[in-house]
């Protein structure tokens, strides 16, 4: 059975390497995240939490190297040392952008949830209506299980997109609180106050209420939720809703999901005395796990496909689940200023990246289409202490945008 997607592999002749130098598609997307507006000033916003989703139609890999330059079906690519055939040389993007986050105000933080849709002439629904979409388009959106509600999206110069933000805010006196940024977006209505859509504050997760609780447990419905994910739906429509882009009625499916654990996002915390027949008292966090209340979770294993070596090797395994998560390799990484861990995929094995000093943006997308989400690649900041997580199939890189060394541990598997 051959892999069912819609990208190219470009054969590169053997004994040949890429320029990864020229036009590499992660510089190109740390562009789209630098790019990205917001609707008040930086200021107001947690940098260290903005989440991104960049949605893309398709992809460009680069094939095998060596003898194996003619392989191009992914399924087929079995040599799990040749890391070219794992790499992105290109991808398109969708027109939807979508960012949620943190801002702060007054005495209030909390969620936030920006969607934007390109205002460009060859845009989905530009193109459906002759280029006539004027100064506001129109939105349905449904987050989690809130809504949907019509929202119009006025068309913000700075990006030349459709943009709207939605903040949580729980008061009435924003309009005494805001920048002249903030101000401007909020009257012409690219700035909406919608707590029943974007719900929770920042103080849900405060540590001295989560001592002996399971955090899926605490403030399920905070649209922040450190562990669990955010599922949003929408549909794009021109201002009189005669044209909609939408997928021919299935609407549009996106999701943060990143598997991102640690001192601030895990599944349990207590306090242990005696550890283990110790002395004094041990403060836990529990951040994955297979055993006692956790055990029907499977995060740390796998659903092997007809393609996947499993943990010993071999295809024959009848497409089984793998509980466990299983290392080939434990390696430490310094990665210098500027450095990059480029785009690429894993068709097989997952993976762990541990960020031990420093920061740096980490991207996880999904090489194929997945049932419950459209394909996006999502950017988080991976801080020192927390580790995120990528499934077999999963693309992924880091970067580090700073001008001090990061320090780095990864475990897992090779392609």
């Amino acid at each position: 059975m051959f892999i069912v997607h819609s990208d190219i592999i470009v054969e590169v002749p053997s004994g040949t390497t890429p320029n990864y130098d020229q036009s590499n598609p992660l510089l190109k997307l740390m562009n789209l995240m630098e790019r990205s507006q917001l609707a008040a000033e930086r200021e107001f916003y947690l940098s260290e939490h903005l989440q991104y989703l960049f949605p893309y139609h398709s992809l460009t890999f680069y094939g095998p190297q060596g003898g194996d330059a003619g392989i191009l079906e992914p399924s087929l690519q079995d040599n799990k040392t040749d890391f070219q055939k794992q790499n992105v040389k290109e991808f398109v993007s969708t027109d939807t952008v979508l960012i949620r986050g943190l801002v702060t105000i007054g005495n209030w933080t909390g969620p936030f949830l920006r969607v934007s849709y390109r205002g460009g002439p060859d845009s989905h629904l530009s193109t459906s209506t002759n280029n006539q979409l004027g100064e506001k388009i129109k939105l349905w959106i449904k987050v989690a299980n809130i809504g949907p509600i019509i929202v119009p999206v006025p068309y913000n110069p700075r990006s030349d997109r459709y943009e709207v933000e939605f903040w949580g805010y729980p008061d009435s006196d924003l309009t005494t609180l805001l920048d002249t940024k903030g101000l401007e977006a909020l009257q012409r209505g690219e700035l909406i106050v919608q707590n029943a859509l974007v719900q929770g504050n920042m103080h849900d997760f405060n540590r001295e209420k989560l001592n002996d609780l399971y955090m899926i447990n605490v403030a399920p419905s905070n649209s922040m939720h450190p562990i669990l994910p955010l599922h949003i739906e929408l549909a794009w429509a021109d201002f009189y809703e005669q044209k909609w882009d939408s997928q021919n009625g299935a609407n549009y499916h996106y999701e943060f999901n990143m598997i991102l654990r640690g001192w601030d996002n895990f599944l349990g915390t207590g306090i242990s005395p005696n550890p283990h027949g110790g002395v004094g008292f041990l403060e836990y966090r529990n951040l994955m796990s297979n055993y006692g209340y956790y055990s029907g979770r499977n995060e740390l294993g796998r659903q092997l496909n007809s393609w996947n070596f499993n943990a010993f090797g071999t295809k024959n395994h009848n497409n089984n689940f793998e509980p466990f998560f299983a290392v080939d390799y434990m390696d430490l990484h310094l990665l210098k200023a500027r450095c990059g861990i480029g785009l690429h995929r894993h068709r097989d094995n997952q993976e762990m990246f541990l960020m031990m000093e420093g920061q740096g943006f980490m991207v996880i997308g999904d090489w194929l289409k997945m049932p419950q989400r459209e394909r996006c690649f999502e950017i988080r900041t991976l801080r020192s202490g927390h580790f995120a997580m990528l499934k077999g199939g999963n693309l992924h890189a880091l970067i580090n945008a700073t001008d001090e060394d990061i320090s780095l541990f990864m475990c897992g598997g090779y392609d």
